[in-house]
């Protein structure tokens, strides 16, 4: 009886020992291949340049003055419409005028001496004609002449200085527009000496405005004019303004030095059209400006990935049919197990999607990338080949006694 239980408990070892080698030694590993796929389809490729600019009025004109003097009256505000030619402020006029009377009185008296001196020239010199007076007193009268015309010419001038002088006391508004600055006040005093002191400043159409980016200098050569861009503002942070690239201002470069270190950043300014018909722009507001730099509407695209993808091992099976052909970008499809290439002629890309201008029609299924996956239930080959004729990845780790023997 201990004879037959020795045996009995040497066979459930066994069998137990069998078992556990069976499981974990030689269990059946499904490993699968997975092909991802994506569909040549229409849609919109860009590839984009972000800056920070200022909101402008297209046209702003600071309206000055070129005298000295006090502000007497001020007939507008801000946000006041004016027209062109509008009185808007008016300066004290009491030494203009006084000013102008002195210069008045000059010129009358300098026209009454030329007049004198002239008439006692012309005299003079038809006496001399006739060898009646000597060359000295010829000579005298030409130079009162002449001396007088001068103080004539020069008191002219200083008369008309003084009258236009008179009519700077009227200011008016140069264009039409709003006023978006007023930086003076009734009873303030002006002084214009090397620079005209600015007292308004007028905008001539809100409705069109402009956003001035600073775009850096490493994205500047891909911008040119007729670009389609697009711009925020934190204060209608919902809304999205378009916009057209009108200018890049090749001779308004700025540069920042960073004070920790060498280096220094070099950016142009980049005008970007900004219609406004509801007036929700205002003047000075910063803009998240976006430039388009490659945009194409409605073109045939797909994944990148798609391109860069080759059937070869692991990634194939065994049975696997792969029909190559000739071509720099080729694009991959899979019917059964065969693999048929496509050559493509590729356009423009945004590193994610690219634009295919030949070569496959639209609504085409391409294999974009492959992933080799392991599922229990499928037996191994002794190199680690799966039934279904694939390959396990070598990168993955076989299960034990999976090794080959030496």
């Amino acid at each position: 009886m201990k004879t037959k239980k020795i045996i009995l408990i040497a066979v459930v070892v066994v069998v137990v020992v069998g078992a556990g080698i069976w499981l974990f030694a030689g269990s059946p590993a499904k490993h699968k291949v997975t092909y991802a796929t994506a569909t040549v389809s229409k849609g919109d490729i860009s590839n984009s340049v972000t800056a920070t600019g200022t909101i402008e009025p297209v046209t702003e004109v600071e309206v000055g003055t070129q005298v000295s003097g006090i502000i007497d009256k001020i007939h507008v505000d801000y946000n006041s419409v004016v027209t062109k030619g509008q009185l808007i402020a008016e300066m004290d006029r009491i030494t203009l005028q006084s000013e102008l009377a002195s210069q008045q009185a000059t010129y009358d008296g300098a026209k009454a001496e030329y007049e004198y001196q002239k008439k006692n020239y012309e005299r003079s010199k038809g006496l001399h004609e006739k060898s009646l007076i000597s060359d000295t007193d010829f000579e005298q009268a030409l130079y009162n002449y002449q001396k007088a015309k001068s103080s004539y010419d020069s008191s002219k001038a200083s008369l008309a200085k003084a009258e236009r002088n008179l009519s700077y006391a009227t200011i008016t508004s140069p264009i039409d527009g709003v006023v978006i600055s007023r930086d003076v006040e009734a009873g303030q005093t002006v002084a214009s000496g090397f620079e005209t002191p600015t007292l308004f400043t007028i905008a001539a159409d809100l409705t069109q405005m402009q956003v001035v980016a600073d775009v850096d200098e490493a994205d500047i050569g891909g911008i040119i004019e007729g670009q389609r861009a697009s711009f925020t503002v934190d204060a209608y942070p919902n809304d999205v303004f378009e916009g057209i690239v009108t200018q890049i201002r090749l001779g308004d470069a700025s540069s920042t030095s960073n004070t920790s270190s060498t280096s220094t950043v070099v950016t142009y300014e980049v005008v970007i059209s900004a219609p406004n018909p509801d007036l929700k722009l205002k003047p000075r507001l910063t803009a998240n400006v976006t430039i388009y730099i490659l945009d194409k509407k409605d073109v045939l695209s797909v994944p990148n990935k798609a391109l860069r993808f080759t059937p070869e091992k692991p990634l194939i099976g065994k049975n696997d049919i792969v029909k190559d052909c000739e071509g720099e970008h080729k694009l991959w499809t899979r019917e059964g197990t065969t693999f048929t290439a496509h050559p493509v002629e590729v356009g423009i890309s945004n590193g994610i999607s690219t634009e295919i201008i030949s070569g496959i029609p639209e609504g085409t299924k391409v294999v974009t990338e492959a992933t080799i996956g392991v599922m229990p239930g499928e037996n191994m080959g002794p190199e680690g080949n799966m039934e279904n004729g694939g390959e396990r990845s070598p990168f993955m780790p076989g299960p034990p006694g999976s090794k080959k023997k030496k």
